[in-house]
């Protein structure tokens, strides 16, 4: 790297700060909210009966580590509540300590119930968990995030904070960011630890520009656990656990990609989130021209899930159906799937498998190589199976017996229509929706899907890095 380009790289990281860091009115604002809230659920807790009233109340996450990004209105508090509670207990101290001070929130569930609300304009989770010794005690998947807390405030001194903010803003703009199933990216966590790893931004970029996946970090040197992922980096709070577990190698190819891109070529746009795409029937059906495909859609009524349970299973589904098709004979140059991102007025959410294939119809019959003459007994059994039947065949192809038999199905649309998914393995809740219904589109019809998922065909045929 060059003088200037040190120079173009250090201005673009200014203004990347200077756009991340969060005004003194806003950051005042959030100090009062989160006091208000913290009086609220203290004063909650003090209610209950002995000894729930002993929990305390502990702010968690970006907001309380100085990493959260400007017009973040997000305020995580938790509950720890003794460890002599049950988790009956838990769960039912819990929820009403987040009911009074959330009077308006509703009650999610992740691995247990919570409250989530608004409050003064901020989404709040008031989540309990128990307050156990050390992270690796924890009795709920949550009782660990009190520890990141801690371990992070200790590393995290100012600067370190901003080239979070900085790292969180650039994952955020290549399309990076976020632990959720759907998108299956570098969480808040994973951000602040390779920061605080590599003691700021610039060398975090500069060393991911070289990884060699497996990647693995273990801050705080445990040593003990070996994971499958692409990036491996041990909590330092629980030594059993990959903090990067959910992050999919395409992410870490993603972000090595740009880095690279960011430090050859340091653009401040690179800090900005690109445009979404979007198409249009009229454009789709040009792509398909262009392309000479043969697009087929399994259309259905996603069911009634949460995205974090939703996406895996439309892969698996997606894979499975893929899988079907190419033991069939049908080439697929690309798949995807993708669901609407809410319920429409009926409070039907459409998902879609999305097959583009080399061609819907092949010929009526497959090709199928049997053993060569000389193994004896095989190449008979194979000979005396087909002999009589209505196969072309068998005849000699060289020193192997082989057969031309007519396939089951040669039209992908039809299969697709007529087999129900029978034997295809597809995830568990997409199976019982496909049952209840489905339709098949295919060609240029294909097309029509844009008008409600316009975004997810544009990934599709405009796709990018």
């Amino acid at each position: 790297m060059t003088e200037s380009d040190g120079d173009d790289l250090s201005t673009a990281l200014a203004a990347a700060r200077e756009a991340t860091t969060p005004e003194t009115d806003e950051r005042e604002r959030m100090r009062r909210v989160v006091a208000d809230l913290r009086e609220r659920a203290t004063a909650a807790v003090a209610d209950l009966p002995a000894p729930a009233d002993e929990a305390s109340v502990l702010q968690v996450g970006s907001t309380a580590r100085g990493t959260w990004l400007p017009g973040d209105r997000d305020v995580d508090l938790f509950v720890r509540f003794p460890t002599a509670l049950d988790r009956d207990e838990l769960e039912q101290f819990g929820l009403r300590v987040g009911h009074t001070v959330l009077p308006e929130g509703v009650e999610e569930f992740a691995e247990h119930p919570y409250v989530r609300g608004e409050h003064d304009g901020f989404d709040v989770d008031l989540v309990p968990c128990f307050d156990v010794p050390n992270a690796t005690a924890a009795r709920t998947a949550v009782d660990r995030t009190p520890f990141h807390t801690a371990y992070l405030e200790a590393r995290l001194d100012d600067d370190l904070a901003a080239d979070v903010r900085v790292f969180k803003r650039f994952l955020t703009a290549v399309g990076a960011y976020g632990s959720d199933l759907r998108t299956r990216g570098f969480s808040g966590y994973l951000a602040e630890l390779l920061v605080a790893e590599h003691d700021g931004v610039v060398p975090l970029l500069r060393a991911a520009t070289d990884w060699t996946p497996p990647v693995r970090f273990d801050p705080e040197d445990h040593g003990q656990e070996t994971f499958d992922d692409p990036l491996v980096v041990i909590d330092p709070t629980d030594p059993e656990r990959n903090v990067a577990a959910v992050c999919a190698a395409e992410n870490v190819a993603r972000l090595q990609h740009h880095a690279r891109r960011l430090l050859a070529d340091p653009d401040p746009d690179r800090f900005r989130p690109r445009p979404t795409p979007s198409v249009t029937p009229a454009t789709v059906r040009d792509h398909l021209r262009q392309r000479e495909t043969a697009p087929v859609a399994v259309v259905f009524d996603a069911p009634n899930v949460v995205d974090d349970q939703l996406y895996p299973q439309l892969r698996r589904s997606l894979n499975g159906v893929e899988r079907e098709l190419d033991g069939r004979g049908f080439d697929a140059v690309r798949t995807s799937t993708f669901a609407a991102d809410h319920a429409d007025s009926d409070g039907r959410r459409g998902a879609v498998l999305l097959f583009e294939l080399a061609d819907t119809e092949i010929p009526a019959v497959e090709r199928h190589e049997g053993p060569p003459v000389h193994v004896g007994a095989h190449a008979a059994g194979f000979y005396e199976k087909y002999a009589d039947g209505d196969a072309y065949g068998p005849f000699l192809d060289g020193d192997r017996y082989v057969v031309e038999r007519d396939r089951e199905y040669h039209d992908a649309v039809r299969f697709l229509r007529e087999t129900g998914f029978e034997e295809v393995a597809l995830g568990t809740q997409v199976e019982t929706a496909l049952a209840d219904g489905y339709s098949v589109v295919a060609g240029d019809d294909v097309a029509a899907l844009a008008e409600r998922f316009d975004e997810a065909l544009a990934r599709h045929f405009r796709p990018r890095v």
